[in-house]
């Protein structure tokens, strides 16, 4: 019999074993086992007898199963298995733990290769709980010397049972066809799939092992990639309306009107988006920038040249806090530009806000002004999506921090225009190279790192609270100093409502609770690059709490002291945030709304509590509202969490180092990446097989250059039909829609 890949398990091995290997490893093919990786190897000892075991160091030996027996374990409950061996010559005692579960393994007269390491317990060598493998043959020393591959597995499926499925399978498997081109596979030296398979399951080497794992890693790249290349071919396809820059519009007199020159790196976005807005297809664009790198000024400039040719843009907003912060800052930089009819705006568009807590009055005037094409500019929130909003020609969309949101919301906003509009996605969220070219490979990027001139630094310090408590007063003192020197300053809390985080586990420390103003979307694109700590058994600090301990605080009497969160009425945060910018209050104490858009310059502390709390990336963005003037900021992370452990190491990190994107790539390297190819971007399990963006960057650079030349001659893959199994195989219904829409 010649198996293929796609034979089903349970026509090679047993049932029992097929089942198994379904059930809890979800293997069901031939194929989906020989790519069941080693994620490494093991050696066993030297090969030696029984008389001549050295003691304290790892051996094997070839023996015959003497005697089997359970003995209930003293001081708890279950059963050792003690089993003794003989090599012919001498017996040994070996004791396994689970003696219950195994004892049906050890019959007697079972010849075994058993390794581990040689101990002595009341005077007498034994091994404890050694690996075994069963034995139909004699067994050479040169088999022993090589490596023994190690799957990934789970406690029901024990390593043996693998090892001999997949030599069962690779002992009958036909040949294969080789989904990576042979001329990729010459230039960069990757075996040929069948010989990959048998090296990588079987190595005579470690050496050998490893060299045929690069080839999977680099095949999963360049499969991965080859299917972002296509959806950057396919969006090609799609018509869409130019918008080339209009000579004396409104683009213009919003460039001569700008009190301050755009960066060098501004300049050079803007030209990139320029050029995609005047192409016949629509333009698919990520646009990452620094905290305070100026995005929104970039994103403005492009609405305007779409108004300019009589289309409208909308800016997707995650909150109304966001959404009205938007508003605010469009309308202030475009001044009289941004006033279309209204007195002294005759050359000028409307811009317009839509939520979904505005007056019914209010929303009726906004839905007019959008469907009439009154509005060239349209900021909102989710609302913006519902079936009641219509444009008369929406010809961009631009979806601000997009981690968000969806790929369906963003789909649905972009199926209200009458042609594909044109997409330009920003985050503030600082991504790593290679996780842009797989999480939002089939966005062309750009990447904002440079800071507008003038702005100020800002100083970050961990606040220690574990070894000193008393710094805690000179927290409200250093507040008061910055309020007293004309500024104002920031408290940011995890919760709300104090309340506990949940009983403590184990290790002391509870469940993390969820952040109270979280948009009920996992935060998809922060649980990326933010390895969230369990909260601690204490119960977090809230806003609610901290404002009444503020009121009794000497250090702080005197200031107008106000809160913000996500629970207030609509109306209410607005008047709060307007206050606030206006420099009527002092200190604001707030959740996670204040984490992105916030633009008040005369803001220069930020302190912000439970700091542990936080991801890299949120802290980061925190820290991003202040030193947004002339005035330097100071950012305090306050903390319990004790020095050494990942939560305190994460904090420290974020006060060392002010480079965002240094941040993310520190913060990624310490754990893996979600799903890249679904929606569930939550960290908690990556469909990436062996592939990891930062571990193998030059791989993923180098397969999106080979995938691109390879879409660009053959898009429909007709010439290989191989690359196109694995494609399908890889791209199921779910995943195939998000590419879809991403």
């Amino acid at each position: 019999m010649s198996l293929t890949l796609s034979h089903p398990l349970g026509a090679v091995l047993g049932a029992r074993t097929a089942d198994s290997l379904a059930r809890h490893l979800g293997l069901h093919t031939v194929g989906q086992l020989v790519r069941h990786l080693p994620r490494r190897y093991e050696r066993y000892g030297q090969l030696t007898t029984i008389r001549h075991l050295p003691e304290g160091m790892d051996v094997s030996l070839v023996a015959e199963v003497v005697s089997a027996d359970l003995v209930p374990m003293r001081r708890r409950a279950g059963h050792l298995l003690k089993v003794v061996v003989t090599d012919g010559e001498d017996r040994l005692p070996m004791t396994f733990f689970q003696g219950h579960r195994l004892r049906s393994r050890f019959a007697v007269g079972t010849r075994m290769l058993f390794s581990g390491r040689v101990e002595r317990f009341r005077d007498q060598l034994q091994l404890t709980h050694p690996k075994w493998t069963p034995l139909q043959q004699e067994i050479s020393e040169e088999e022993v010397e090589r490596p023994i591959p190690v799957y990934p597995s789970v406690a029901a499926v024990e390593q043996v049972t693998i090892r001999k499925s997949v030599a069962t399978v690779l002992g009958i498997l036909g040949p294969v066809q080789d989904p990576l081109p042979e001329a990729v596979r010459g230039r960069l030296s990757l075996l040929e799939l069948g010989e990959a398979f048998r090296t990588v399951h079987q190595p005579l080497t470690e050496a050998a092992g490893l060299h045929a794992r690069e080839r999977f890693v680099y095949e999963e790249a360049f499969v991965l990639q080859v299917a972002l290349a296509r959806r950057r071919f396919e969006a090609t396809m799609f018509p869409a309306t130019p918008r080339p820059v209009v000579p004396g519009g409104l683009l213009d007199a919003f460039d001569l009107a700008l009190p301050f020159t755009l960066t060098q790196g501004q300049v050079q976005v803007c030209d990139q988006i320029t050029e995609d807005l005047s192409r016949s297809h629509p333009m698919h664009r990520l646009l990452q920038g620094e905290v305070g790198s100026g995005k929104t000024v970039v994103a403005l400039r492009a609405m305007l040249t779409v108004v300019d040719t009589g289309g409208q843009a909308a800016l997707l907003a995650p909150t109304e806090v966001l959404a009205a912060q938007h508003f605010r800052s469009i309308t202030a930089l475009l001044g009289e530009i941004g006033q279309g009819g209204l007195l002294g705006g005759e050359k000028a568009t409307r811009v317009v806000l839509l939520t979904g807590s505005m007056s019914t009055a209010a929303r009726r005037r906004a839905l007019l002004q959008i469907a009439s094409g009154e509005a060239g500019i349209v900021v909102g929130t989710h609302a913006l999506l519902q079936d009641k909003v219509t444009f008369a020609d929406l010809s961009l969309v631009v979806v601000d921090e997009q981690h968000r949101f969806g790929v369906e919301q963003r789909d649905v906003l972009r199926d209200k225009g009458r042609q594909s509009p044109h997409l330009l996605v920003m985050t503030a969220t600082p991504i790593p190279r290679t996780v842009a070219m797989t999480v939002f490979g089939d966005l062309e990027t750009s990447v904002l790192v440079e800071v507008p001139a003038g702005r100020a630094e800002v100083a970050t310090h961990v606040v220690d609270l574990a070894t000193r408590p008393d710094w805690y007063q000179r927290i409200w003192a250093r507040i008061r100093e910055e309020v007293e020197a004309g500024h104002q300053a920031y408290v940011v809390c995890p919760r709300i409502d104090a309340e506990p985080a949940g009983p403590a586990g184990p290790t002391g420390r509870g469940r993390p609770a969820p952040l109270e103003d979280s948009d009920g979307s996992a935060e998809q694109l922060e649980a990326l690059f933010d390895l969230t700590e369990p909260a601690p058994a204490r119960a977090l600090r809230a806003v609610h709490e901290v404002i009444e301990e503020l009121a009794t605080t000497p250090a702080v009497d005197g200031l107008r002291i106000e809160a913000l969160h996500g629970r207030m009425p609509v109306e209410q945060r607005e008047s709060v945030m307007q206050d606030f910018a206006a420099g009527r209050i002092d200190v604001l104490v707030a959740t996670t709304v204040v984490e992105v858009g916030v633009d008040v310059p005369n803001a220069t502390a930020m302190v912000v509590l439970d700091a542990d709390r936080f991801g890299t990336s949120q802290l980061h963005q925190l820290r991003g509202r202040v030193g947004r003037g002339s005035a330097p900021g100071v950012c305090l992370l306050v903390t319990d969490a004790a020095e050494g452990t990942p939560a305190r190491l994460r904090v420290e990190v974020v006060a060392r180092v002010r480079d965002g994107f240094a941040l993310a790539r520190a913060d990624l390297d310490l754990r893996r990446e979600g799903d890249v190819l679904g929606a569930a971007q939550s960290g908690s399990r990556s469909s990436l097989r062996t592939l990891r963006v930062l571990r193998d960057e030059d791989m993923i650079i180098d397969a999106r250059a080979e995938a691109t030349e390879l879409v660009r001659v053959d898009p429909g893959l007709t010439g290989h039909p191989a690359l196109a199994e694995v494609l399908e195989e890889l791209l199921d219904a779910d995943r195939e829609a998000y590419l879809d829409r991403a």
